[in-house]
């Protein structure tokens, strides 16, 4: 009955206090994401990678560097459940240990990038005029040129390594996000609260920090979801080419780089991490695309 009596309180029409509000938004959009099958079936793959990623030393049946040049190509196996690369190495282990260097790139490329561009966008969006044109201008250059290629010549003039990489794929990340929090920030800058705090003295900063920021957040949330597949292809890209994580760390792309060579006869050395990229890959997908259906304003009626 004090279940009833919560669910009922939470979906209240017409709640009697802020707080009833906030927690009522959040219980119906938690409802709207729970019936979307595939959104589930992304928060899954997700959280199973921060699992991994974070119990990886416990998960791993074997040391990822570790080299065997006596057990080099096995197939899979009871003892190597994705069998052995080149060097011996169990590619199990390697797959696990290399959910942490993904899921470090995409956190560190969405924490460089996202802000910048959200802060970015905002300021262009708000202040409008010059400052509009000069941060848009520079937005448009970036967005002119593939994010790929862009990433290529930025880690090509830094030099090879996983910082270099994390830095340049940010780089090419922030436009995207300033485009769409300048389009956010247009629709509600001549809005009524927000003149109402020009009228009680509250500065640019003050207006851009604390109303229009977080009423970018959501969108924010998604778009940056949804990237997050385009960073671990991006990353895996750069890694297999060389110009990513160095070995022997046991980075997806850089393991399907080095499995290329046996593709034909010993098929598992590049296919088990290609599998784990496009999963996770996937994973992301479909918890943005369930994201978005839930935070879109536009979408609320239809939940």
């Amino acid at each position: 009955m004090a279940f009833a009596d919560m669910r009922n309180w939470l979906l209240d029409e017409s709640p009697a206090s802020r707080r009833q509000a906030r927690w009522g938004r959040i219980f119906r959009i938690s409802l709207a994401f729970r019936g979307n099958a595939l959104a589930m079936v992304g928060l899954v793959i997700v959280l199973a990678l921060i699992a991994m990623a974070v119990f990886a030393p416990w998960i791993a049946t074997h040391d990822p560097i570790a080299q065997d040049t006596y057990a080099r190509l096995r197939p899979p196996s009871a003892a190597n459940w994705m069998g052995t690369d080149e060097l011996g190495r169990d590619i199990w282990s390697r797959v696990v240990f290399g959910a942490r260097i993904t899921l470090a790139i995409v956190i560190l490329v969405a924490v460089l990038a996202a802000p910048a561009g959200l802060l970015i966008g905002a300021a262009a969006g708000y202040l409008g005029g010059w400052v509009d044109r000069v941060l848009m201008g520079i937005t448009d250059i970036f967005l002119s040129m593939p994010k790929l290629i862009l990433a290529l010549a930025l880690v090509a003039a830094l030099g090879p390594g996983i910082e270099n990489a994390i830095l340049a794929i940010a780089v090419t990340s922030w436009p995207s996000y300033a485009r769409i929090a300048r389009a956010e920030t247009l629709t509600f800058k001549n809005a009524d609260f927000i003149a109402a705090s020009r009228l009680q003295g509250a500065s640019s900063l003050r207006i851009v920090v604390g109303h229009i920021l977080p009423l970018c957040t959501s969108s924010m949330i998604v778009r940056v979801t949804l990237d997050m597949a385009g960073i671990i292809l991006t990353a895996a890209g750069l890694g297999f080419i060389g110009l990513g994580a160095q070995p022997p760390l046991p980075e997806w792309g850089a393991m399907i780089a080095r499995g290329r060579t046996f593709i034909l006869d010993q098929w598992w050395v590049a296919t088990m991490p290609g599998f784990a990229i496009i999963v996770v890959s996937l994973g992301f997908c479909f918890l943005g695309d369930g994201l978005r259906d839930v935070l879109d304003p536009k979408s609320g009626e239809k939940h």
